[in-house]
């Protein structure tokens, strides 16, 4: 292997080691130690990767938004043309895709805020996405709603960010198709009115 490839093919065994490790025992217990040892890489070669934790876990954190917007987008795009059907899709294909590996769903909705400071423009960056997505799918609100679409879109953002830190944090987490009906109802509450 090439220089670049050994140095591409460890930041993928880090990533890796970060998507289990930041997930259990979770990012402030995750040393760079321990991500080394799970790696098995030294040290030094850690810091040939990445500059810290917190360059890592974004990393990891953009790969996991990139992701679930690949799957979200999809969803949508082969649902049928209507908006009913494109909401459900996304909301589903959004719910169904992060739930799908506990690491994932806590990665994106817990361990990133625990992360800190360091990942608010990364937070800001996914929400945005979600909520161009979002606002895309819906194309006029009713003539009784007084807010904007972008507000309401943040809104059931944060709607189902609290659904699924409830997911991941509970001993005995609600059914996911539960969560996708919360979610598809709270959407249409707020939007469809």
């Amino acid at each position: 292997m090439s220089a670049e490839e050994r140095l591409a093919e460890r930041r993928e065994r880090l990533i890796s080691a970060a998507y289990t490790l930041y997930s259990d025992p979770g990012f402030p217990e995750t040393t760079i130690e321990k991500l080394c040892a799970a790696a098995r890489i030294s040290n030094r070669a850690f810091y040939e990767c990445f500059s810290g934790r917190s360059e890592l876990m974004q990393a990891l954190h953009d790969r996991c938004v990139q992701e679930t917007l690949t799957s979200v987008a999809k969803a949508v795009e082969q649902a049928p043309d209507t908006l009913p059907s494109r909401v459900e899709a996304g909301i589903a294909g959004y719910i169904n895709f992060v739930t799908e590996d506990r690491r994932r769903a806590r990665i994106m909705h817990l361990e990133v805020r625990r992360a800190g400071d360091c990942l608010t423009a990364s937070r800001q960056q996914a929400v945005k996405a979600f909520t161009k997505i979002i606002e895309a799918n819906v194309i006029d609100l009713p003539d009784t709603v007084e807010a904007s679409r972008h507000l309401l879109a943040l809104g059931v953002i944060g709607a189902i960010q609290e659904l699924l830190i409830e997911w991941v944090l509970t001993e005995e987490p609600p059914p996911v198709e539960s969560l996708i009906s919360t979610a598809v109802h709270i959407f249409y509450r707020s939007f469809v009115m």
